[in-house]
Formats: structure tokens, C-alpha cells, sequence
């Protein structure tokens, strides 16, 4: 059987959804509230394996690792911490103290079809823009809709 592979990306309606420099937090740009942060929380209270790419990865590593941002307390980034999770990356060696990931090098289709034809658990992705639109643009042999 099929895991089932969710993407989650925020992005206001003109299409941005990155950290510009010296701007406000990028995944909410200030505009969390306790429905958003709640919903989220629900998301992340089920078993599931984290998948991102490495520029993402980095970014979440840093801001939640660093422990000085005040979202990285929110319930949800918290269970997330504690999820499996899988960096596909050609260049990252290490894990940035993420307590369970694991570095994938290879193709990225690859690698994420594998790990949906593997998990017996969902899989999630958040952001990993580049992994994503490869993922798309393999259509529906990655499994990945």
C-alpha cells in the first residue's frame, strides 16, 4: 500500500511564500491566531514522516533549533521536532541536532516514491518549494498528487 503524501506550503495570493531578509517570520508573516496554531497542532498529533529538501530544512533546523524564536514553543512545531523525518539533499551531511532525521542523496522522485511504497505512515512535506514542483512535474507516477 500507498502512504499518503501531503504538501503544505503558505503563500500569500500574489504567490509569496519565502523569508525575505530582515522581514517578520516567513511561514505566517505575523498573522498566526490560536485557530491557525490549533489546526496545526491537530496536524501534527498523528504519526506521520516529515519530508523536506534542504534549503528547507536548514531554515527550520535554524529557527527551531536555535531555541531564541518564540514560534518554535508553539505545540505544533514542538510535536514536529519529534517526527521521523527525511531530508532528500545532494549536499547536506548533517542532521542540524533534528533528533530523528535522515539524509536522503539522490533523485528526489526517487526517493519520495520509495518512501511511499515504505512508510506505513503518511508523509508530509512543509514548504521544500524545489522538491515539490519536482515532484508535480514527475506527475502521477511519483503516487504524489
Amino acid at each position: 500500500m500507498s502512504a499518503v503524501y501531503t504538501w503544505d506550503v503558505f503563500s500569500t495570493f500574489d504567490g509569496y511564500g519565502s523569508l525575505g531578509e530582515g522581514s517578520d517570520w516567513g511561514g505566517y508573516w505575523g498573522k498566526q491566531g490560536p485557530e491557525l496554531l490549533a489546526h496545526r497542532a491537530a496536524l501534527f498529533a498523528e504519526p506521520q514522516r516529515m519530508v523536506y529538501g534542504a534549503t528547507t530544512f536548514r531554515e527550520v533546523a535554524s529557527i527551531l533549533g536555535a531555541g531564541t524564536d518564540p514560534n518554535a514553543l508553539d505545540e505544533w512545531n514542538q510535536l514536529l521536532m519529534r517526527m521521523p523525518t527525511t531530508v532528500v539533499s545532494s549536499t547536506l551531511r548533517d542532521t542540524l541536532g533534528w533528533p530523528d532525521a535522515t539524509i536522503a542523496s539522490g533523485d528526489g522522485v526517487e526517493i519520495v516514491r520509495r518512501l511511499k511504497e515504505d512508510s506505513d505512515v503518511p508523509l508530509r512535506s512543509q514548504a521544500s518549494l524545489s522538491l515539490n514542483w519536482a515532484l508535480m512535474a514527475a506527475g502521477p507516477s511519483t503516487g504524489c498528487r
